[in-house]
C-alpha cells in the first residue's frame, strides 16, 4: 500500500537554527522550535497547540469562542482561500491566541469574499506564522499530546528562542483553567437572528412558539441562529446566572452553550445553576463545555484528553438508531463513561476513539452532545437534535 504520510526523516526536524528569511517561530515547552514566515499581526502569543482537521470554515473556527487559550494548527495548507466577510463570525472578538498554517495566505477566490484573511488577521490583532511543516507538527501533538508553545512574529526579525521556550513552559496550561468567564457575555440580551439563506443572508424570528434561556458560556453565533430558527425565542444570560436569574424568565427550556477551558473550573459556579434549573423540571439541551457541566451536575465526572476533537471530519454513532452523523467538534475535555451514574444513559459514541460523544437523563427531558449540532458538515445531519428539543419544549 502506498504510504500516505511522508517518514519522518524526509522533511527536515525543528531546529534552533534560524533559516534565511525567517520571521517568525512557534516554540513549544520541550524546546522544540518550528522556523517560518510572519502573518497576521506582529506579536507574541502563548497557549495550548492543538490542530484542526476541517479544510473550510476557516473563519468560523477562528472566532469560535471555545479555543481561548488555544493556538490553532491548520491541517489544510489551503488557508485563505475564500477570503473573509461579515456573516461567518461567530464572535466579534476572538479568543484563539493565534494559527500555524502550511503555507502562505491564499489570496481570496470566492463571489462572498469582502477581504483578504491576512488583513483581517491583522485588524484582529492575531498573530500567525506561514511555512510550518504541519504535518510533523499534527504528528508530535497526535503522539505526545497538546503541548504549550510561544508564538512570535517579529517585524524585525528579532526573535528569542529561549526565552519564547520559558514562556510556553511557565504558562498553566487549560487544566483548571475556567475561561467561560473571559468569553461570555456581560449582560442578558434577547436574540431573534435566523440562519443564514442564500441570496437573503440572515432573517428575523417575528413568531416564536417557545422562549428558550440560552446559557452563554462562550456561545457561537450560529447557535443561536438554530434555536431562532426552530421557532424560540432567546434569551441570552451570563455564564454566572443564577438559577434564580435563569428561572425568573420563564422559560420553556433551557439551552447550555458551548465555550472553552476545563468544565470542572467553570462547574464550580456553573454547576450549582444547571441542578437548580434541573430541580425546576424545565427541558435542557447542552452541547460541548455545557453537555460536560451537565454531566457534572448530574454526577459524572470529566477529564482532560490526550489531544481533543477538533474538525469537521468526526464520526459520531447514535446508539439509539444506529445511525452515523459526520459532526463539527472541539473540545479538549471528555465525560468520563464509567463515571456516568445510575439514570443517565450514554446516547453517542465517537467512532474516532470511542469516547462519549451524548448522554439523556432517564424519564427526563434533558440531553446533551459534545459535538455541534449547529455546524454544518454532514451538511445537517446533526440538526434533530434541536427539533428532539423543541418536541421537548411541546410535550411539556
Amino acid at each position: 500500500m502506498r504510504r500516505l504520510t511522508p517518514d519522518p526523516a524526509a522533511s527536515p526536524a525543528p531546529s534552533a537554527a534560524k533559516p534565511s528569511g525567517a520571521n517568525a517561530a512557534l516554540v513549544l515547552a520541550d524546546g522544540s522550535v518550528f522556523w517560518g514566515r510572519g502573518a497576521g499581526a506582529p506579536g507574541v502569543a502563548v497557549g495550548e497547540v492543538c490542530f484542526n482537521t476541517a479544510i473550510t470554515g476557516y473563519q468560523e473556527t477562528l472566532t469560535d469562542p471555545s479555543y481561548a487559550g488555544q493556538i490553532i494548527t491548520f491541517t489544510f495548507p489551503h488557508i485563505g482561500n475564500v477570503g473573509v466577510n461579515g456573516e461567518d463570525i461567530e464572535t466579534t472578538t476572538p479568543a484563539v491566541r493565534g494559527c500555524v498554517l502550511r503555507t502562505d495566505i491564499t489570496g481570496p477566490a470566492n463571489w462572498r469574499a469582502s477581504g483578504h484573511l491576512d488583513e483581517w488577521l491583522k485588524s484582529m490583532h492575531l498573530v500567525a506564522v506561514t511555512g510550518i511543516d504541519t504535518r510533523r507538527l499534527t504528528r508530535r501533538i497526535r503522539d505526545g499530546g497538546a503541548p504549550n508553545g510561544a508564538l512570535a512574529h517579529a517585524a524585525e526579525d528579532d526573535i528569542d528562542t529561549e526565552a519564547l521556550g520559558r514562556m510556553a513552559r511557565s504558562w498553566p496550561g487549560l487544566k483548571g483553567m475556567d475561561l467561560a468567564k473571559d468569553v461570555t457575555c456581560a449582560r442578558t440580551y434577547a436574540w431573534d437572528e435566523t440562519e443564514w439563506s442564500l441570496r437573503v443572508g440572515y432573517g428575523r424570528q417575528k413568531a416564536p412558539k417557545f422562549h428558550v434561556v440560552a446559557v452563554d458560556y462562550g456561545a457561537k453565533r450560529n447557535i443561536l441562529r438554530c434555536l431562532a430558527s426552530a421557532g424560540c425565542r432567546v434569551t441570552v444570560v451570563p455564564a454566572a446566572a443564577t438559577a434564580e436569574e435563569v428561572l425568573a424568565l420563564q422559560p420553556d427550556g433551557v439551552f447550555l452553550s458551548n465555550g472553552p477551558g476545563d468544565p470542572a473550573a467553570t462547574g464550580e459556579y456553573a454547576v450549582p445553576t444547571i441542578k437548580g434549573v434541573l430541580a425546576g423540571g424545565l427541558p435542557v439541551f447542552g452541547i460541548c463545555l455545557g453537555h460536560q457541566m451537565l454531566a457534572l451536575a448530574l454526577g459524572a465526572k470529566t477529564s482532560k484528553m490526550h489531544m481533543g476533537h477538533r474538525g469537521a471530519n468526526q464520526p459520531v454513532k447514535d446508539l439509539a438508531t444506529g445511525k452515523v452523523e459526520i459532526t463539527s467538534q472541539n473540545h479538549g475535555f471528555v465525560v468520563d463513561r464509567d463515571s456516568l451514574p445510575d439514570g443517565v444513559i450514554e446516547t453517542h459514541t465517537s467512532l474516532f476513539d470511542g469516547t462519549l460523544e451524548g448522554l439523556r437523563a432517564e424519564g427526563k427531558p434533558v440531553f446533551s452532545v459534545q459535538y455541534h449540532p449547529e455546524a454544518s458538515p454532514g451538511p445537517q445531519d446533526s440538526h434533530y437534535l434541536f427539533d428532539r428539543f423543541i418536541g421537548m419544549m411541546e410535550g411539556g
